[in-house]
């Protein structure tokens, strides 16, 4: 029997709000990967997406603002046999945690980066965020934002990230695959998925509906320039799916064979190890 990763915790979510189609969508990918609770490790930091892993049934670790990947990295590093996702806001993962993301693309970590973008810091009312798009108006920035916008996407490509996705938080069983895909792929995964605040919001679900289009099997996401083109199609049409994927030799944790001891998840050895202590 597979597993259904259902608890018993109640989302602190808005009624309605898009997140709950990224849970399902996560939840469906591990049933699809059947995946056992206890080989997963969900890591985020702060805000209304990182507690999505409140609300599953397996291994979670809550971290600080920003701090997901260092500490999903040293997870993977740990205990390389682990599936590792991280799942955070585009402020949580772009703003605190830029610096991060940057360097994980480099050390190509073998682990799958789910962003619930919705371009504004929802946890504290509405702020604008990185990804805000410029002139937009929020509770703080009243007379718009008067930042350019991170293009996330655009940014991995350029820096070679073994795969770059665009999901919707309103098709689920699409992201559902797109999760799968990104968690099957040898190498760093990221997702960047559109999810409209329904309370802080500047744009809501029909206006992405209108706009979206998914690529299919015609579109060629190994080559590197038609994909940085689709990372820029915004304002008309917003393409969805793998933007760019290419297999990379050099992945972390595997190419460190030396800093891999299986003794350190050994639960007998860390254990004895922890008793030494007391």
């Amino acid at each position: 029997m597979k597993e259904s990763f259902d608890n018993k915790i109640k989302p602190a979510w808005c009624n309605g709000c898009t997140n709950f189609g990224i849970l399902t969508a996560v939840k469906k990918a591990f049933i699809k990967l059947d995946l056992p609770a206890n080989k997963i490790v969900l890591v985020s930091g702060i805000g209304q997406a990182a507690k999505l892993p409140h609300y599953l049934n397996c291994n979670v670790f809550n971290g600080l603002h920003g701090r997901a990947l260092p500490v999903a990295t040293g997870i993977k590093a740990v205990n390389p046999q682990l599936t590792v996702v991280t799942t955070c806001g585009d402020g949580d993962f772009y703003g605190e945690g830029g610096n991060h993301f940057l360097h994980t693309i480099r050390r190509n970590t073998n682990i799958t980066s789910l962003v619930h973008n919705n371009q504004v810091y929802a946890l504290t009312k509405g702020q604008a965020s990185p990804t805000t798009e410029l002139g937009t108006k929020t509770r703080l920035q009243f007379d718009g934002v008067k930042e350019e916008p991170l293009n996330p996407l655009l940014l991995a490509i350029t820096m070679n990230c073994s795969f770059v996705a665009r999901g919707f938080a309103g098709n689920i069983e699409h992201l559902s695959d797109l999760i799968v895909e990104a968690i099957n792929h040898k190498g760093f995964s990221l997702i960047d998925i559109i999810q409209p605040c329904i309370t802080f919001g500047i744009r809501q679900v029909p206006y992405f509906k209108e706009k979206i289009y998914y690529l299919d099997k015609s579109y060629d996401p190994t080559d590197k320039y038609e994909a940085i083109k689709k990372a820029q199609e915004w304002e008309q049409k917003i393409p969805i799916g793998v933007l760019f994927k290419i297999n990379k030799k050099n992945i972390f944790p595997e190419k460190e064979k030396n800093l891999i001891d299986e003794n350190l998840f050994n639960k007998d050895v860390v254990e004895e190890l922890i008793n030494t202590f007391k």
